[in-house]
């Protein structure tokens, strides 16, 4: 299984920016989906999640009402729509996959995991 990141880049605050992950080697409809971020120093965080039917879908406080992920099983490709970008988003973006049922909020529940994507968010 490949996951491939794109979408990241410089952003002013109160920007928008979408990130894309696509999934190859294996069926994509059989993973949930998930978003991490990481600052470096810091661990991985939690962003959003969502189950392999886009029926159920997580984000953290942090980010409710700002970001959105959804997918596109025809596609292969989970989205991350930034809006309202703040400098603390700045970070790297990780898309991973996790076989589960139900999305998990922890990172050792997924097993795929992108190479990642750098947004930053600066004036």
């Amino acid at each position: 299984v490949q996951l491939v990141e794109s979408g990241g880049g410089l952003v002013q605050p109160g920007g928008s920016l979408r990130l894309s992950c696509t999934l190859s080697g294996n069926t994509f409809s059989s993973y949930c989906m998930g978003w991490f971020r990481q600052v470096l120093g810091q661990e991985r965080e939690f962003v959003a999640g969502i189950n392999w039917s886009g029926s159920r879908a997580y984000h953290q406080d942090g980010v409710k009402g700002r970001f959105t992920i959804s997918r596109d099983n025809a596609k292969n490709t989970v989205y991350l729509q930034l809006n309202s970008l703040k400098p603390d988003d700045t970070a790297v973006y990780f898309c991973a996959a996790s076989p589960l049922s139900r999305v998990p909020f922890d990172s050792d529940s997924y097993l795929y995991w992108g190479q990642g994507t750098l947004v930053t968010v600066s004036s």
